[in-house]
C-alpha cells in the first residue's frame, strides 16, 4: 500500500466530467463492492475493471496505481502455490487424511475431529484455500464409503480452515496483507495470533463434537472399509515427497530467519519455488522441465492473483482521494483516540463485515485506514493492538457466513459439485453463532494481552 495521505492531500488530477476525485473514487469502491456482493459476474473480472477505471477517470494515474500494487502479497501467493502445487503430486496430503482417518479407528466423529486439525495445521502453514483443495476431496471420498452427512464436514472444514489460518501471516490472505503492509514479521504473526486461534480452535472442535457427535454414526462394515484403505498407497512420488517437504522446511525457516536480514517473505517464497522447480526436475531433459513448469504454472490460482491486483488499485485511489484519511478521522473521533476502544472497535467491525462480504477486499481497505490513525494513537507501537484485531477480526469474521472468505466459497462449490449443496442460510446457523463466540474469545484475548 501507497503512504496514507491526510483528507487535505488529494489527487490533483484531472478526473473525468470534472467529478471531484473523492466522490469518483468512492463511487467506483462502492460500485465495485455492490457487484462483487451479488455475486453475478466473476470477482477478478470486476476488479479489473475498477481499477482500469480508477485509472482512466484520472483519480490516479498508471504510474501510481502500479505503485500501489503489493508485490510482495503477490509474489508470496505466487510462490506458496508453486510449492504446494508440486507437493500435492506426490501424495503427501491424501497420506495424511487417510493416515488420519485409520487413527480414529474410521469412527465418522473422530474423523471429523482430526481431520478439523490437519485442516486448520495444514492452513497455518500452507494457506486455508490451498488446504481445502487438497483435504475436502478426501474428505468427501470418506464420507461416501461410510454412508454418513457429508455436511458436518463440509462445515467443519470451511471453519478449521479459517481458524487455523488465523494463526500465521502466510495462513489466510488477510494476514498476508497485512504483514506485507506493515512488516509485521512470521513469528510476531504466529506469537501473536497463535494462542488465541489454537484456543478458538479447541473449544470450536468441541461444539462439533456437541453438535453431530450422536449424529454420525456407521456400521461395523463400512468403517471396515475405510480401514482396509492403505495410506502407503496414496505417495506417488517419495523422491518428490523428501524434495519437496525439505523446500517447505526451508521457506518456513526462511520466514523466521529473513525478518532478522531484511528478506521478505515474498522473496523467501519465490526462491523457494524457483529451486523445488529446479531440483523436482533435476536430471530430466529439456522436455519433461518444462512440462513440470507448466504444469506448476497451472496450478497457480492466477485468477485470485489478478483479482488482488485490481484491489490494489481501487483501494490506492480511493487512498490518494482521500477517503481514507476521512474515515480513519472518523474512527479517532468515535474512539476518542484510545487504543483499547479503537483495537475493539477494529476486531467487531473487521468480523461484522467480513461475514458480510468477502474479507479480502475489506481488509485490503482497511490497511491504509489504520495506518491513518498511527499518529493520533501515540505512534507504531501503539497501533500493534489494532493490527492484530484487524487479523482476527477479519479472519474470524470469515466463518459467519458461506461468502465471508475464499475457502467458503471454494468449499461450497466442491461440495456442489459432489452433489451436496451448501445453502447460504443453512450455513449462517453455524457458522454466525460460532463466529460469535470465537470474536468474543479473542476480545478477552486482546484485553488481557494488550490492556490489562
Amino acid at each position: 500500500m501507497s503512504t496514507p495521505l491526510d483528507a487535505a492531500n488529494v489527487t490533483e488530477h484531472a478526473v473525468m466530467f470534472g467529478i471531484d476525485p473523492l466522490w469518483m473514487s468512492v463511487s467506483i469502491l462502492i460500485i465495485t463492492y455492490a457487484i462483487l456482493l451479488s455475486e453475478k459476474l466473476n470477482r477478478t473480472v470486476i476488479a479489473l475493471l475498477g481499477a482500469g477505471v480508477m485509472i482512466v477517470s484520472g483519480v490516479i494515474d498508471q504510474d501510481q496505481a502500479i505503485a500501489g500494487i503489493d508485490f510482495n502479497t503477490i509474489a508470496l501467493l505466487t510462490g506458496m502455490m508453486i510449492i504446494v502445487s508440486i507437493t500435492r503430486t506426490s501424495g503427501v496430503f491424501e497420506f495424511v487424511a487417510i493416515w488420519s482417518a485409520k487413527k480414529v479407528k474410521a469412527d465418522p466423529v473422530g474423523i471429523l475431529i482430526v481431520l478439523s486439525i490437519v485442516t486448520a495445521v495444514f492452513s497455518a502453514f500452507l494457506d486455508n484455500l490451498t488446504t481445502v483443495l487438497l483435504v475436502v476431496p478426501v474428505a468427501l471420498l470418506i464420507v461416501e464409503k461410510l454412508d454418513v452427512s457429508p455436511y458436518p464436514f463440509l462445515f467443519s472444514q470451511i471453519l478449521a480452515a479459517n481458524i487455523g489460518g488465523t494463526a500465521t501471516l502466510i495462513g489466510d490472505p488477510p494476514n498476508i496483507l497485512i504483514g506485507s503492509a506493515t512488516g509485521l514479521s512470521f513469528m510476531q504473526f504466529m506469537t501473536n495470533l497463535g494462542p488465541i486461534a489454537v484456543i478458538v480452535l479447541i473449544v470450536t472442535v468441541f461444539i462439533f463434537w456437541l453438535l453431530w457427535g450422536k449424529e454420525l454414526v456407521a456400521d461395523d462394515k463400512r468403517r471396515e472399509s475405510i480401514m482396509r484403505f492403505k495410506e502407503a498407497e496414496s505417495i506417488r512420488d517419495m523422491v518428490l515427497l523428501k524434495k519437496s517437504l525439505f523446500v517447505l522446511l526451508l521457506v518456513i525457516a526462511g520466514f523466521i530467519i529473513g525478518e532478522h536480514y531484511d528478506v521478505r517473505p515474498g522473496t523467501t517464497a519465490m526462491l523457494g519455488a524457483a529451486v523445488l522447480l529446479l531440483i523436482a526436475s533435476w536430471g530430466q531433459n529439456g522436455q519433461n522441465q518444462a512440462e513440470r513448469l507448466h504444469e506448476a504454472m497451472q496450478e497457480v490460482e492466477w485468477p485470485a492473483l489478478f483479482f488482488f491486483i485490481g484491489l490494489f488499485v481501487i483501494v490506492t485511489g480511493v487512498e490518494h482521494a482521500g477517503m481514507l484519511a476521512i474515515m480513519g478521522g472518523a474512527m479517532m473521533d468515535f474512539t476518542g483516540g484510545d487504543p483499547a476502544l479503537t483495537a475493539y472497535a477494529t476486531l467487531w467491525l473487521s468480523a461484522i463485515a467480513s461475514a458480510a462480504v468477502d474479507n479480502i477486499p475489506f481488509v485490503a481497505t482497511m490497511i491504509p485506514l489504520v495506518e491513518s490513525m498511527e499518529a493520533g494513537l501515540g505512534g507504531k507501537e501503539a497501533l500493534l493492538p489494532v493490527w492484530w484485531s484487524l487479523a482476527l477480526g477479519a479472519c474470524l469474521g470469515g466463518n459467519g457466513s458461506l461468502i465471508g472468505a475464499a475457502a467458503n466459497v471454494m468449499v461450497s462449490g466442491m461440495g456442489e459439485r459432489a452433489g451436496y449443496p451448501i445453502g447460504f442460510m443453512t450455513f449462517l446457523k453455524i457458522g454466525m453463532p460460532l463466529m460469535l463466540l470465537s470474536v468474543v474469545m479473542a476480545n478477552v484475548y486482546i484485553w488481557l494481552r494488550y490492556f490489562l
